[in-house]
């Protein structure tokens, strides 16, 4: 086992048995190594050590993880009163929400931050725990290696919420973060009950005709720049109105386009709102293109081969291509 983490993983399971009342923190538009995360470690925390936890997030679960986890619920942060905790555990949501929840520490609270991207930047907080290393495909296969660690057991549930992160984040083992290391996690955690071919169903392969509609529009209108490599497209607030979709339906959209043969990397644009634009970044280890630096010049945020950044404006196209004013 990676003893990289040792001390780290010791300091943890000392904070979760000391607190009494804990807040675990995933990132807005949940995916499934967030929610799965979270959920994990809510499980062992409720069920072995008998803690009081509350888990937040600014959005509700997406539908299709609601399939998976249909006894699981966020809390809205408006409803919380962070000053109640003592310790806050932040899963896959440094850089993509954390501090949009936790806004400043108390004198009686920790900070512990668990993620796999390879910079953590907050501007409030300093964190007295992180474990983060972007060799991991995911959060989930780092509690995996913490719950291994201190030998503790992993329910069925818990299974299924670490498998689900796994899968989300690794695109079912197509991805470069797929190691032998996370193929054996996997197989150990389908021994502890993790039914994979229901969450690859659930998270992959079942889609709405409207889903599929609006993933069309975005390959109609993607374009390569050749002089970057990329290739861009975009959705707007049109499409999804008119499909009746929401932004968890894009969010496989630039992983399709970066297939694309002879391309570097891919841009999905989508628009929010009135006047705010997500983009989502993706590329693949062999292209050698670092998409995390785009990000970050756009005050986004993420890893190599899967980061974004959210920016004020509307999408226009014109002659000259894909902008935002």
């Amino acid at each position: 086992m990676n003893q990289k983490f040792t001390k780290e993983f010791n300091e943890i399971k000392k904070e979760l048995e000391k607190a009494r009342n804990i807040l675990l923190v995933a990132h807005p538009r949940p995916d499934g190594d967030t929610a799965g995360s979270v959920f994990a470690l809510r499980e062992y925390l409720v069920g072995d050590l008998r803690k009081k936890v509350s888990v937040a997030c600014e959005d509700s679960l997406p539908e299709y993880l609601q399939v998976i986890f249909p006894e699981e619920k966020f809390e809205k942060p408006d409803n919380i009163n962070i000053d109640d905790f003592d310790l806050l555990v932040g899963c896959d949501a440094v850089e993509r929400g954390f501090e949009k929840i936790v806004g400043k520490k108390e004198k009686n609270q920790r900070v512990v931050l668990i993620d796999h991207h390879e910079s953590l930047e907050m501007k409030n907080i300093i964190p007295d725990i992180v474990v983060a290393d972007p060799k991991y495909s995911s959060v989930c296969e780092i509690l995996f290696v913490f719950f291994d660690f201190h030998r503790i057991g992993i329910s069925k549930k818990m299974a299924t919420a670490l498998l689900t992160g796994i899968l989300h984040d690794t695109a079912v083992f197509q991805h470069a973060n797929t190691t032998s290391r996370v193929m054996e996690i996997a197989a150990e955690l389908m021994r502890r009950g993790a039914p994979m071919n229901k969450i690859i169903e659930t998270t992959f392969k079942n889609k709405k005709l409207a889903t599929l509609k609006l993933w069309g529009r975005a390959m109609e209108r993607a374009e390569v720049n050749e002089k970057t490599g990329a290739i861009v497209s975009f959705v707007t607030r049109e499409d999804m109105e008119e499909l009746g979709m929401d932004d968890d339906s894009v969010g496989r959209i630039a992983e399709l386009l970066n297939t694309v043969s002879g391309t570097k990397f891919s841009l999905v644009l989508v628009e929010k709102d009135e006047n705010k634009v997500k983009g989502s970044l993706r590329s693949e280890w062999y292209k050698n293109v670092d998409v995390s630096e785009i990000a970050r010049l756009l005050k986004g945020g993420g890893h190599k081969l899967a980061s974004g950044f959210e920016i004020v404006g509307k999408i226009v196209k014109d002659e000259n291509g894909i902008a935002i004013k």
